[in-house]
């Protein structure tokens, strides 16, 4: 059984029996004129199906009594004359074989295909206002159904929202992903290290950007996994700055945030390192403290431990290092636990120290066990796969030291949860230097 296969299987299994579920894949959009952006399926609708064309829909219809689950596929239809204009389509036979499909059928049958197909079941699974089209159209079925009454037949009595669990699902990567993951971090870091050895004094952002999208493309990446990041100098400082349009200057840092998508999942990097290949000492002091924050924090990455907890032990070591170099008067605060009450930290270091990565960048899933009534931050599990990424950002201020100003420093790597060395996690990214040594000995190359 695919991947996709089984990951139906068990969707259906976890609905209310004779239930259906019904799932839209993501519509073209126009970029101008009559041009259309590259086109990018949705997640949810990848997860389930590992189809990839537009104009799809996901059906399945859970298993009752003595009648199986079955899944079905709503496509276009092959058409010779329109493959010649814009690429090869599958439709639905050859869909329905080479996706493992009980059934497929013409997207124009979708109508009244589920007028009947939602006759008479108990409920109706979708992405409920996700998409105001959609709605309507899932309107317009029920509606349909309703009017059938006087026959004796019913309606969906229920409407079930689907993505939330599909979102559990998904925060589990299984055999399959976690490989793609693998390799997506390995096109990404091998980009970074490229842009690296790139980088001179001089050159704009928007060239090193141009090191970084050709490794992708040239490795097999599909899409950069998102607008990279290509920061110099008080840019770095900027969190998602991404005009990259500055020219570098000696003795900048520059910050790199760039992943690619293989196969439709993404990796997600930043590395910061100084365009003429040398640390200045106020960087480098920064940069080892944002070192040794991602240390604590990688090691407090393991199965059973509350996701929060990594976010917490980089913020203490940030915190730490912010009091003993003068960042926050030390005089004022006296001790870890009062910056941290302050939140006083947040002046340098503003957002998460992670998120969840896979489908998309920033994956689905929640981040707190939503079934308790205080709402806890959730435990990790084995097959888990986030980012860690401390950082720190010194704008100008009173009161901060001026050696430190405008200094920008972001370290970041991908991480699956519980399948590493003792049980930790395993770092995917780790063929993008990182350590000051490494950095140094790569650009004076």
């Amino acid at each position: 059984m695919s991947p996709y296969a089984a990951r139906r299987a068990r969707l259906a299994a976890g609905m209310a029996p004779g239930a259906v579920a019904v799932l839209a894949t993501a519509p073209e959009a126009l970029r101008n004129g009559d041009s259309e952006y590259p086109y990018r399926h949705d997640s949810y609708f990848y997860y389930l199906s590992g189809f990839t064309e537009p104009e799809s829909v996901l059906v399945l219809v859970a298993a009752k009594g003595d009648a199986p689950a079955r899944s079905i596929l709503f496509c276009r239809e092959k058409n010779v004359e329109r493959e010649t204009w814009d690429g090869f389509r599958h439709g639905p036979a050859a869909a329905r074989e080479a996706f493992g499909f009980d059934e497929a059928y013409p997207i124009a049958e979708l109508d009244a295909r589920m007028a009947r197909l939602l006759a008479d079941v108990p409920a109706l699974y979708y992405a409920n206002a996700h998409s105001a089209a959609f709605d309507a159209q899932v309107a317009g079925w029920i509606k349909t159904v309703r009017a059938q009454s006087r026959s004796g037949v019913v309606a969906p009595a229920r409407i079930e929202h689907l993505l939330p669990l599909l979102d559990e699902m998904r925060l589990l990567k299984d055999a399959s992903e976690q490989a793609l993951m693998a390799k997506s971090a390995d096109i990404a870091g091998a980009a970074h290290l490229r842009a690296m050895r790139a980088a001179k004094p001089g050159m704009f952002e928007y060239e090193i950007e141009a090191e970084l999208l050709y490794a992708f493309r040239k490795s097999g990446a599909q899409f950069p996994a998102y607008t990279p990041i290509v920061a110099s100098g008080a840019n770095a400082c900027i969190l998602h700055y991404n005009a990259n349009n500055a020219q570098t200057k000696d003795g900048d840092l520059v910050l790199i945030d760039a992943g690619c998508e293989f196969d439709s999942y993404a990796s997600d990097i930043t590395r910061t390192f100084p365009v003429n290949g040398r640390f200045s000492a106020p960087q480098k002091t920064l940069y080892e403290l944002v070192l040794r924050a991602q240390e604590a924090a990688l090691a407090a990455i393991v199965p059973g431990r509350p996701y929060s907890d990594f976010h917490d032990a980089a913020v203490r070591v940030l915190a730490e290092g912010m009091l003993e170099l003068g960042l926050l008067d030390k005089a004022r605060f006296g001790s870890v636990e009062n910056v941290l009450a302050e939140r006083a930290h947040t002046q340098f270091y503003m957002h998460g120290t992670g998120h969840w990565l896979g489908l998309d960048v920033h994956d689905a899933g929640a981040y707190r066990d939503l079934s308790l009534a205080d709402k806890p931050s959730r435990p990790l599990l084995a097959g888990m796969a986030l980012t860690v990424e401390p950082g720190i950002y010194v704008r100008p201020a009173p009161g901060v030291p001026e050696q430190f100003w405008n200094i920008g420093i972001r370290v970041e790597d991908d991480v699956i949860v519980g399948v590493g060395d003792n049980g930790g996690a395993r770092v995917l990214t780790g063929a993008a230097p990182k350590t000051v040594a490494e950095i140094e000995a790569l650009m004076g190359a």
